[in-house]
């Protein structure tokens, strides 16, 4: 680790939700004591980092007090009571300013919460304030806001991802342990793997998004950010199951359903292969191959040599042999533009016309040459979305799960946008130094943003549900991450299968 790394230094840091529910519940600590202690943070670590671009002082401390005097009168909301919480700055919160980290929107204060807001509420959260947004999540560095670049805890001179940016630094950090972002063509999975957190995108359509401001409607979502597996699923809980009846105790709602690793069983799993997988760096590709190896234990052949049969304790976790061949992922990119641009451009049409001053340089140039899209254009991109979704829903059927890389690179520096060039044999045969290694990233992307989006675009234009899980790399500064993709509406079984590679992943390490 840098020893100007800022990772894991916040209060929540070392310790999960269960850890910290559990010393509520026993008496140690109280959701006020909590929330001052993450209170601080984001005023002082949250500062460096830029994670947070509002706090709410006394709104945090109003619900932690509410909280506490209900735990006391008997009242149990769940794993999230007395929880702090930070949201996406494109998330509406009643009373709490809202600003999509725009201009536009400078001191804009919405009147009623979002849909994913009201339901942790419910569940007995403590918002404590606004994460830090790209520019009207309209990009995947975080680094081109109003209120400035949001700053990588594990190397503050690099960029976090975006455009989820805040949540995923605040988390990483431990200012807080669970973060809502919004995930359009990454922007939960992006900052979660370059920040070294877990990241959830679930599958199009599985969370209300009602207040929260669109991108490209057709294409958004609200997923968690977390520091373990387990603290994502609690988050999904909250987003998905939208626990009814203010007031109503915990034994009266429907608990979470948390992720088991030994719940897996006969877990069928490949390695998409297609041209962007191949597009990654060296450490990438080895971060890749750590979570094969974690997962695979004592591994024996089938009599066919179609399916590698790993023994995983009383697991059994199949690899398909030579991966599940996945071309139509190669053929996302161009529809997924074609139909982010096209709707960006709708949202923002009449601002662009008025008050085009007001936005960032870049993102106005992007909303630009996305009013250049034909409307054709955009109708043949949604035939060929439905086209490529069953096609793949089809050649999944031999599978339950998907392991590959989240992004091909290692962070990118604040600001930066242009990439060097590698030959892709050097990677294979690791003939490159470290320092090649850490500065350059394989051939074939035209850019810092097309390189971050392009392993994540393929499951937003599919609207298939895809979890990011971090991989620690030994002797790195930075941890590496893969993405794990199941098909939709299968989030339990996604999660189960990144629990059982997370502590995979924590053994393999310790062995």
């Amino acid at each position: 680790m840098r020893a100007d790394s800022l990772a894991g230094t916040g209060p929540f840091g070392q310790v999960g939700i269960a850890e910290v529910a559990g010393r509520i519940r026993g008496g140690e600590i109280t959701a006020v004591e909590i929330t001052e202690q993450a209170l601080a943070a984001a005023h002082g670590l949250g500062t460096e980092l830029n994670c947070f671009v509002t706090v709410d002082d006394d709104g945090a401390r109003r619900a932690a007090r509410l909280v506490d005097a209900e735990l006391a009168a008997g009242l149990d909301r769940g794993p999230l009571h007395g929880i702090p919480v930070g949201i996406k700055d494109m998330i509406a919160t009643a009373g709490l300013a809202t600003t999509m980290g725009s201009r536009h929107f400078a001191g804009h204060v919405p009147h009623i919460d979002a849909a994913v807001v009201s339901s942790l509420r419910t569940a007995g959260a403590v918002i404590l304030g606004k994460t830090q947004t790209h520019e009207f999540a309209y990009g995947p560095t975080s680094d081109r806001a109003a209120t400035g670049a949001a700053r990588n805890p594990q190397d503050p001179s690099r960029m976090t991802g975006g455009s989820s940016g805040g949540s995923g630094a605040a988390v990483a950090a431990g200012i807080v342990p669970l973060a809502l972002g919004t995930d359009t063509g990454g922007s939960v999975r992006i900052p979660a793997a370059l920040c070294g957190t877990v990241g959830l995108r679930p599958s199009q359509g599985a969370v209300d998004v009602q207040g929260v401001f669109p991108l490209a409607p057709t294409l958004d979502v609200v997923g968690p950010l977390a520091g373990s597996v387990a603290d994502a699923a609690i988050g999904w809980w909250a987003l998905s199951a939208k626990p009814e009846g203010f007031g109503a105790r915990w034994s009266q709602c429907t608990p979470p359903r948390l992720p088991d690793g030994e719940r897996v069983r006969n877990l069928r799993i490949a390695r998409p292969n297609c041209d962007l997988t191949e597009r990654v760096e060296a450490s990438v590709r080895t971060a890749e191959q750590l979570a094969v190896d974690a997962l695979d234990g004592i591994s024996t052949v089938s009599g066919s040599g179609s399916v590698a049969h790993v023994a995983h304790g009383a697991h059994n976790v199949h690899f398909l042999h030579g991966g599940l061949p996945l071309p139509e992922i190669d053929e996302t990119e161009g529809p997924y533009y074609d139909i982010q641009s096209a709707e960006a451009y709708a949202v923002h049409a009449e601002r662009m016309r008025k008050a085009p001053e007001l936005f960032d340089a870049e993102v106005l140039e992007r909303l630009q040459a996305a009013a250049e899209v034909p409307g054709w254009r955009y109708v043949q991109a949604l035939d060929i979305r439905r086209r490529l979704r069953a096609s793949v829903l089809e050649r999944m059927s031999a599978v339950d799960v998907l392991l590959m890389p989240t992004v091909p690179l290692e962070a990118p520096e604040i600001g930066q946008r242009d990439l060097g060039q590698l030959d892709l044999g050097q990677l294979h045969l690791g003939q490159l130094n470290s320092s090649q290694l850490n500065s350059s990233p394989a051939t074939g992307w035209t850019g810092v943003r097309a390189a971050l989006l392009g392993l994540t675009i393929p499951w937003s234009l599919l609207g298939f549900p895809a979890i990011s899980v971090p991989v620690a790399l030994p002797g790195a500064a930075m941890r590496g991450s893969v993405q794990l993709v199941a098909k939709p509406g299968q989030e339990l079984l996604l999660l189960d299968a990144a629990a059982l590679l997370e502590s995979s992943l924590a053994a393999h390490a310790v062995n």
